[in-house]
Parts: C-alpha cells; sequence; structure tokens
C-alpha cells in the first residue's frame, strides 16, 4: 500500500484524522462502534485502484479527537458531511459497516445532494430490535467488539475501575479475542489465525478509551430510520453476511426493502465483519455495484458533455452573447435539446 495523502482537518468543533489513497471518483468509507481507519486494510488496495478512497476516524475513535460529551448519529453524520466540504468534495460515494452504516444512512437522509450512491454493511434502520437485546445487552456487547484492557478496566476517562475488569481472567489479548468470536464466524477464527492476530495486534495499538466507546455505544443504541430509511434517495446496496449475529440478516433484508432503489445481497459463510472473512469477494461486488452505476449514468453524463461542446461552439460564434441552454420535451423524439442567446449589452 502506497503512503497515503493524510492529515487532520477541524470539522465541529474537533479535528478529524483522514488517509486518502488513490485516484478517481470519491469514495467515503465509514467505520462502526470501536473501530478507526485502520481496520480497512483488505479494501483499500483493491478499491484505491479505481477511486479515490476516503477513510477517517469517527469522533471518539483512532486519531479523531474524543470530546467527553453526548454523541448522536445525526453529529457523526453532519461530522462526515462538513469532514468531505473541508476537503473540497461536494459529493461522494459513501460505503458504512455496521454503526458506520448507521453514520452513513443518516448522511444520505440529511444530505442527500452529497451521496452519489450508498453501500450499506452489516448494518440495519436502528430502533427496535436492531441490536441483541436482553439483560446481559452491556456485557454482549463488551465480549462482542473485544473492548481494550482500559475499556474493560475503567470507566470514565480511566479513573475508576468497573467490576467486570478482571471477572474473564484474561489477558488483553485474550479478551480481544474473545470479543471476535461473535464478529466473526466460528470457521473464519480457525482457519485464519494469523489474520486474526494482526487484527489483535491492531487493536491493542489503537485503544480507544472507555468513555468514548460508550458514548459511540448510546449513539448507535439511539438511532432509528425506521420511519425515515424510504426516503432515501441514492442508488443503495445493502450486503450482510448470512451468519451474522450481531446484526441479524433480516434486520438487513428489513432495511433494503425500505430503500426505494435498493439491491440485497447475502454473502454465504461470514459473519458480521464479512468484509475481512471474505474481502476478495465482498470487494468484487461493491466494486462491480459502483462500475454499473457508472454505466447506467453514461447517457446523463454524455448529454452534459454535449451541452458543454454545443456551448463551447456558440460561444465562440457568439463571443458578447450570454447564452442560456435549456432542455425542452419534442412529442416525436421525447427529448430534445436547444438554446438561446440574448445580448449583455444594450
Amino acid at each position: 500500500m502506497k503512503n497515503p495523502n493524510s492529515g487532520k482537518v477541524e470539522v465541529n468543533d474537533i479535528n478529524i484524522y483522514y488517509e486518502i489513497h488513490g485516484e478517481g471518483e470519491p469514495l467515503l468509507l465509514i467505520e462502526g462502534l470501536g473501530y478507526s481507519s485502520w481496520m480497512w486494510f483488505s479494501q483499500i488496495p483493491a478499491f484505491s485502484r479505481e477511486y479515490k478512497v476516503i477513510v477517517f476516524d469517527n469522533r471518539g475513535v483512532g486519531n479523531t479527537d474524543k470530546p467527553d460529551s453526548e454523541y448522536t448519529i445525526e453529529t457523526m453524520a453532519d461530522d462526515a458531511a462538513g469532514f468531505l466540504k473541508a476537503l473540497g468534495l461536494d459529493s461522494a460515494h459513501v460505503l458504512g459497516v455496521s454503526m458506520g452504516g448507521f453514520i452513513a444512512q443518516e448522511l444520505a437522509l440529511r444530505y442527500p445532494d452529497m451521496v452519489r450512491s450508498l453501500v450499506l454493511v452489516s448494518t440495519s434502520c436502528g430502533g427496535e430490535g436492531s441490536m441483541p437485546r436482553g439483560s446481559n445487552l452491556w456485557n454482549t456487547f463488551i465480549k462482542l467488539w473485544g473492548l481494550m484492557p482500559d475499556v474493560l478496566e475503567f470507566s470514565n476517562k480511566g479513573s475508576v475501575p468497573m467490576p467486570l475488569a478482571n471477572s474473564l481472567g484474561l489477558t488483553p489479548k485474550e479478551k480481544i479475542r474473545y470479543g471476535l468470536s461473535l464478529a466473526f464466524t466460528p470457521e473464519y477464527l480457525r482457519t485464519h489465525t494469523e489474520e486474526v492476530d494482526r487484527i489483535v495486534d491492531l487493536r491493542l495499538a489503537n485503544r480507544q478509551p472507555y468513555y468514548a466507546w460508550k458514548r459511540q455505544f448510546m449513539a448507535g443504541m439511539n438511532f432509528d430510520a425506521a420511519d425515515r430509511a424510504h426516503l432515501i434517495k441514492a442508488p443503495t446496496l445493502v450486503i450482510t453476511g448470512c451468519e451474522d449475529r450481531v446484526v441479524p440478516p433480516e434486520r438487513s433484508k428489513r432495511l433494503a426493502e425500505e430503500i426505494p432503489n435498493s439491491r440485497f445481497i447475502t454473502l454465504e459463510g461470514t459473519g458480521h465483519l464479512l468484509f475481512i472473512e471474505k474481502a476478495e469477494e465482498f470487494n468484487k461486488i461493491i466494486l462491480s455495484f459502483l462500475q454499473q452505476l457508472s454505466k447506467d449514468n453514461e447517457p446523463e453524463k454524455e448529454e452534459k458533455e454535449r451541452k458543454k461542446r454545443w456551448k463551447r461552439i456558440f460561444s465562440f460564434f457568439f463571443r458578447h452573447k450570454k447564452l442560456t441552454f435549456y432542455n425542452s420535451k419534442d412529442n416525436d423524439k421525447n427529448v430534445t435539446v436547444g438554446y438561446n442567446y440574448s445580448s449583455t449589452s444594450q
């Protein structure tokens, strides 16, 4: 992987860390709860060959600021929109995984013109039933996300021990591996020990304070787009692992059914982190979806280019005129392109 263009930009009173890989149409990747931009190690090399891949750390994780104040998915969507604008981008293709899928949905709802297309991975529309429920909810998510040792052992900002601290009797690495046991399929954990070890080491090197994890967690718990998902206008792909034990596949399917212009895919033999378990297949699916959209948009692009060419031609012959182009419907030809011009001088 080539050295990325990286840095920080100030958005909504926080400094957001980002990396840019490759050239082409912008593709924004949004991570989920507790993870930062390093988690895209299997996507960046593949996607950056054809797209300008933009990864960033959400508020509360990685190298982005971690304010100890309320987080909401709406705020995090505003962060993403402000971040794109700070980079000088009016729009991008957007891919979000899990909680990142919540953020991506909210971005598409709040800033529809900024989202060229939407890929929602291992996610739902939130609301009742979108996360594991029961009296052991909190411990389930501590297990699921394999929280860092300082997260398990301290609350607030690392000053108050939590009762759960040593109840598992595990080393830091064992705690993370224990947490990954729900995110991956048992088969993957058994057969890909080296890659799992890599993820464990990266988690250890990118610790998230407990208070920041809790802020993100509560933002996800409070998100609900069940009554708004049908308002998403962007072409959308919803993809999930058929063995996802975090967000059940039927939740993802329901999300796809709510979004008008959407497609739904389940990937066999994968769990919540399907983009790692079957990275090559996942990447091909995403690239195919984006490439098909480009083909579908070719007529519109060609029409815009044709109008630009005609405008240049008329501008050459009528250099002292102000040209205004318009579209008009023709009963026989359906659509024709015409032009008006008016003098700029009296």
